[in-house]
């Protein structure tokens, strides 16, 4: 992995598992509890001059990335209760770049640190209920036109945070 790459991937691109096991399932829920906590005390000292650093050349800013997350894990929360309530839906995608630059990405990014708080409190509840049947379930991806099963979606997103978290921990270190 050249630098950029090992930048922009710090902690390896997502490889999904042919299938998961309760085990397995159970450590990447645990995962995605444990993110907010983490983001919130890795970025609790940050400056104003941190927040708006780059974790690399043409990538986001930590506030962007704080905010992304919320976004993108709102997103996924929605993703969730849709294959849970519809057969096999195809799900909205959007455009994360565009959603970076709207004027509230510009904001503190408590209030992100906020709802992501909170969403995943919701979210690893409902995670935490879902029967061995509800992980086969799937949604369309409109993009890719791949099925994507709820435990891959599980194992996607506890790779998610850490990724950012580790955009994060690059900026902590500038």
């Amino acid at each position: 992995m050249n630098n950029d790459e090992s930048l922009r991937y710090p902690i390896g691109k997502f490889s999904p598992k042919e299938s998961y096991s309760a085990d397995d399932i159970s450590s990447l829920i645990s995962t995605i509890e444990a993110l907010p906590s983490k983001v919130e005390v890795l970025v609790k000292n940050f400056t104003a001059k941190q927040l708006d650093t780059n974790y690399r050349e043409g990538g986001w800013t930590a506030r962007q990335v704080i905010h992304h997350l919320s976004d993108s894990h709102m997103n996924a929360y929605i993703r969730l209760k849709w294959t849970l309530t519809e057969n096999t839906p195809l799900i909205k995608a959007y455009d994360e770049g565009a959603w970076a630059e709207t004027p509230e990405v510009n904001l503190d990014p408590s209030i992100s640190l906020n709802l992501l708080n909170a969403l995943h409190v919701k979210w690893v509840s409902l995670l935490k209920l879902l029967t061995e049947k509800d992980m086969e379930k799937q949604f369309l991806h409109p993009e890719t036109k791949k099925y994507i099963s709820l435990e891959r979606m599980i194992a996607t997103y506890a790779w998610h945070g850490e990724h950012h978290l580790s955009h994060l921990e690059i900026v902590s270190k500038k």
